[in-house]
């Protein structure tokens, strides 16, 4: 289990509050997703056939399916989200 599952296990457990999963997720590191942008009409067939979808363990992909899964108000999953986007900005801003 990736440290994204477990803390947000712990919050929907309530054995962590949502500003404490928060503060985390800002000083967390997140992996990028997403396929590179196509730079060719070959390019863009070849990440047609392929599963560019497959979730990154720790990336912000486990907030979404968590979302959907019922483990995250949409109150919680706004909140995470903005901290996990405070994080890659600060990551791009110092980088």
């Amino acid at each position: 289990m990736s440290e994204v599952s477990e803390l947000i296990a712990e919050l929907h457990e309530g054995k962590m509050t949502l500003d404490a999963v928060a503060s985390r997720f800002r000083a967390r590191l997140w992996p990028r997703t997403g396929a590179p942008r196509p730079s060719s009409y070959l390019d863009l067939a070849e990440q047609a056939q392929a599963d560019s979808h497959l979730e990154v363990p720790g990336s912000f992909e486990e907030v979404v399916s968590a979302y959907h899964d019922g483990l995250l108000t949409a109150e919680q999953y706004q909140v995470l989200a903005q901290a996990a986007a405070d994080a890659l900005r600060a990551e791009d801003q110092a980088g």
